[in-house]
C-alpha cells in the first residue's frame, strides 16, 4: 500500500490564496457567454463545475472525448466490463467518492482479491526462497523512508535504495510499477511519502460508470478538443473547432501529459513559473490490457492473481477472470508499458499470449478471443496514467496550482498534495478551484 504520509492543503487555503479580481464589470465588453469555462470532464472538472453551479455560477465544460470521465472508463467493447483506468476509491475515510456513490446509491465494498495470488519466473512457480527474497525487498522502502533524512534533500527512490545492490534494489522498488507506473530514478522520494494511505473500496459496477453519472446535469459539450485558450484580455476565450467561447475565468483540468504535449496553447504563453513546474512533473504509465477469454478456464479460480516477476523492469500482473467474468486483465506499467503502447495491440496481443502460455499452458492461446488495450500512454488526451513528481521537484504540485493572470487555474490529480494520483484527489482539488473561482460576479 502507497504510504500517504502528509495532508493536501485544503480548499480555504487555496481558496485565500487566489486573490482573482472581480471580472463582472467586463462582461458586456467582451461578450462574457459564461462564467466560467472549464476544460476536461474528468473528475476535476465534473466536480468544479458541481461546486460553481452551487454557488450560483454558470460554467461550462468543454470535453474533448466522446464520453465523460477521462482517466476512469468502464470499458464494454468486449463485453464484460472492466475498469480500463481508474479502478479503487483509495483512502475511502476521507475520499469524496464514498459519499458520492452513496448519494447516487452505488454499491462500494471492500476490495476482495478472491482467488488467491501466485508469482511466477520466466513461466515456472518462483522458489519459496526466492519469493521471500523478494518479501524482504519489497519491505525496503518503507523501512528507509523510516530512518533517512530528507529535510536535506530529496532523493529518487532508486537512490534511496541504493546501497541494497542492484537486484534487490530493482527487486524493492518494481513493486512501484504498478503502483506508480514509473521507473524508480525517476520518482521524488518526498512526493512519494507524502501520498496518503488509507482503505480501498471498488465499485463493482465501474468506477468510470459512477464518474460519468456524477456528471448528470451540467453543461457538458463533448468532441471539443481546445486548441488555444487567450488570456491577455480582461477575461478568457476558448477556442475549439466548434468556435470560441468568452468567459471570466477558466478552470484547465486536463492532464499533465497534455500540457507538456502543448496540445493546448496559450495566448500569452504561460507564465516561466508555470512551466518550471510542468517540467518538474512527469507522467507515469500504468497500463491494463484486457483479454477476451471464452471456453475453458484451466481449472483457474476467478479472482486470482497471477504475477510474471522473473524480470523487475518487465513485470506483469494478470487478473484471471475477475468477479468470474471471461476476461483476463493485464498490468504494467513504467518503460516496458510504454514500449507495448508504442507497439500496439496485435503485438501486444502476442506477447501476453506467450506469457500466459508459459504459465497455464498452449490451449490458452486458442481462448483469447479478443483485446482492448486503452493505452494511456500514447492517447492524445491523457499522454500517461497519472503524474509523478521527479526527484527534487516535490513542490511542483502546489506551484502548478497558482492563479495565472488572476483568471487561469489549473487543477487535477497532479495539484493534490497528497491526494495525488487518484480520482479522490482530483476531485478535492476540482472543488477548491471552484470555491475559489466562485467569488467572481457575473
Amino acid at each position: 500500500m502507497l504510504d500517504r504520509r502528509t495532508m493536501l492543503t485544503g480548499s480555504v487555503a487555496m481558496s485565500a490564496s487566489l486573490a482573482l479580481p472581480m471580472l463582472g464589470a467586463h462582461a458586456a465588453d467582451t461578450d462574457v457567454q459564461t462564467d466560467v469555462v472549464i476544460i476536461g470532464a474528468g473528475a476535476a472538472g465534473l466536480a468544479a463545475a458541481h461546486g460553481l453551479k452551487a454557488a450560483g455560477r454558470k460554467a461550462i465544460v468543454l470535453e474533448a472525448r466522446d464520453r465523460v470521465g477521462g482517466r476512469a472508463f468502464t470499458d464494454t467493447s468486449l463485453g464484460p466490463a472492466y475498469d480500463a483506468g481508474a479502478m479503487f476509491i483509495h483512502w475511502a475515510e476521507r475520499n469524496p467518492w464514498v459519499q458520492i456513490a452513496r448519494d447516487l446509491g452505488v454499491a462500494t465494498p471492500d476490495e476482495s482479491w478472491g482467488g488467491g495470488f501466485q508469482v511466477f519466473s520466466d513461466g515456472k512457480p518462483m522458489a519459496d526462497a526466492d519469493r521471500q527474497k523478494r518479501r524482504g525487498a519489497f519491505g525496503q522502502i518503507d523501512r528507509r523512508l523510516e530512518t533517512v533524512d530528507l529535510a536535506k534533500r530529496d532523493l529518487s527512490v532508486k537512490d534511496l535504495l541504493g546501497d541494497l545492490g542492484p537486484d534487490l534494489s530493482q527487486i524493492a522498488s518494481s513493486g512501484l510499477l504498478l503502483s506508480i507506473g514509473e521507473e524508480s530514478d525517476r520518482i521524488s522520494t518526498r512526493d512519494y511519502q507524502r501520498l496518503w494511505a488509507g482503505d480501498d473500496l471498488v465499485v463493482p459496477s465501474g468506477y468510470g460508470n459512477l464518474v460519468a453519472r456524477y456528471g448528470a446535469g451540467l453543461d457538458i459539450r463533448l468532441n471539443q478538443p481546445v486548441g488555444e485558450i487567450r488570456w491577455d484580455g480582461p477575461g478568457v476565450v476558448v477556442t475549439t473547432p466548434s468556435g470560441s467561447l468568452r468567459a471570466n475565468a477558466c478552470i484547465v483540468t486536463v492532464p499533465v501529459g497534455v500540457l507538456k504535449a502543448g496540445a493546448i496553447r496559450f495566448t500569452p504563453e504561460l507564465p516561466m513559473r508555470t512551466r518550471d513546474a510542468l517540467d518538474g512533473i512527469g507522467m507515469g504509465a500504468l497500463t491494463k490490457i484486457a483479454l477476451k477469454v471464452e471456453g475453458d478456464r484451466f481449472g483457474i479460480t476467478p479472482g486470482t492473481s497471477f504475477l510474471e516477476a522473473g524480470s523487475p523492469h518487465r513485470m506483469m500482473n494478470f487478473d484471471l477472470f475477475p468477479e468470474d467474468k471471461d476476461l483476463i486483465v493485464a498490468y504494467c506499467g513504467g518503460d516496458h508499458a510504454r514500449e507495448l503502447s508504442a507497439a500496439g495491440p496485435d503485438a501486444t496481443r502476442d506477447h501476453l499470449t506467450t506469457l500466459l502460455t508459459s504459465m497455464i499452458g498452449s490451449d490458452i492461446a486458442k481462448a483469447i478471443t479478443g483485446i482492448s488495450f486503452p493505452a494511456w500512454w500514447t492517447d492524445p488526451f491523457s499522454r500517461g496514467s497519472y503524474s509523478v513528481c521527479l526527484p527534487g521537484r516535490e513542490a511542483a504540485r502546489e506551484q502548478l496550482a497558482e492563479p495565472i493572470g488572476g483568471r487561469i487555474v489549473i487543477a487535477g490529480e497532479a495539484t493534490a498534495g497528497g491526494g495525488a494520483m487518484t480520482v479522490g484527489g482530483a476531485t478535492l482539488a476540482g472543488r477548491a478551484a471552484a470555491a475559489a473561482l466562485a467569488r467572481i460576479k457575473a
